[in-house]
């Protein structure tokens, strides 16, 4: 278990993400993935009003209500810890204190429920005051509607100085950072946004836990991926050193007879204050990932993964924020 940072709401290590709820799972398959997930121990739950508003004929918050229409039929409320994000839905942009406020009432409709555990800014606005953001925030948290709150795509600069405000106003400050992640995307989190969190006890949530399906060792070099909504965004790993990558990630997979994708899980999971996201469109997939649960790494094995990824440049993958529609972020 892992906390959101000293919120005090204690969360599975593994969380599950809504994106696909709504697009590539109907909403029958997206309650059989939810159904699986809580009964593999599974609590913690992503979603975002923005989801999945880039699929022809939705409008945004079909994610969010087919969570709601499962919340209320299985009256689960109490044993999940729901995130949802503001400020990426068309006519919901932007994080102004009016737009913040407007926005909750709409999830928590969808949610059909009235509060909700972790509420993220989605991406920053630097064309809004951060204190006029922050307070906005703080006065949900004050009403009861959200628990606590959290940060999605934000530099190190902008979450330290969100921070510093928020201590100095005395208002509830971000316990929880949702930024992308994974084995072969590293510089953008590690470089400088892994001290702060430590030093200031803030939880990461690691969307693009899987690297767009390429850490679920499915797509290699030299073969084309299959068409799908993610084959542009895994050409890019298609190259001699990230199949060195899957290589060692096979090696560690055997020696556990898990999935490759656990283990890519794993990786993440192994590292203190780091929280995996990851999304599934059938309980097939779905099973794989929660093999990561309790999956503990040798120090050998954590040391073949990151000397495989030693050689990558720096983010070498699809650019960050490039699959903020899709995973997680």
């Amino acid at each position: 278990m892992s906390e959101l940072g000293s919120s005090g709401i204690e969360v599975s290590d593994l969380c599950l993400g809504g994106n696909v709820f709504g697009w590539t799972a109907d909403e029958a398959q997206s309650h059989r993935i939810l159904d699986r997930f809580v009964e593999a121990g599974g609590d913690f739950i992503d979603t975002a009003d923005r989801y999945s508003s880039w699929v022809d004929g939705n409008r945004g918050g079909e994610s969010e209500t087919v969570i709601g229409h499962w919340l209320r039929r299985r009256g689960r409320r109490d044993d999940v810890v729901i995130a949802t994000k503001v400020g990426q839905l068309e006519g919901f942009e932007g994080l102004s204190a009016r737009n913040i406020e407007l926005a909750v009432e709409a999830s928590l409709s969808r949610l059909q429920t009235d509060y909700v555990d972790l509420y993220y800014a989605h991406i920053d606005d630097r064309e809004v005051p951060l204190d006029e953001t922050l307070g906005a925030f703080d006065a949900l948290v004050a009403t009861g509607k959200v628990r606590c709150i959290g940060a999605s795509n934000y530099v190190a600069s902008r979450l330290s100085d969100a921070l510093t405000i928020s201590r100095e106003r005395g208002w509830n400050a971000y316990s929880v950072l949702q930024t992308h992640y994974n084995l072969v995307h590293r510089h953008e989190f590690e470089d400088d946004l892994a001290d702060l969190c430590a030093r200031e006890g803030i939880l990461c949530v690691a969307y693009s836990a899987l690297a767009d399906g390429f850490l679920t060792g499915k797509y290699r070099r030299g073969a084309e991926p299959p068409a799908s909504a993610r084959a542009d965004d895994v050409r890019p790993y298609l190259t001699a050193e990230y199949d060195a990558v899957l290589d060692a990630l096979d090696e560690v997979a055997e020696n556990h007879r898990v999935a490759v994708a656990a283990v890519a899980l794993a990786w993440l999971s192994a590292h203190d204050g780091v929280v995996a996201l990851a999304s599934a469109r059938t309980t097939g997939q779905l099973d794989d990932l929660v093999q990561a649960v309790g999956l503990h790494l040798s120090d050998a094995e954590m040391e073949l993964l990151d000397a495989r990824t030693a050689c990558l440049a720096p983010d070498a993958g699809p650019e960050a924020g490039s699959d903020l529609p899709k995973v997680g972020g």
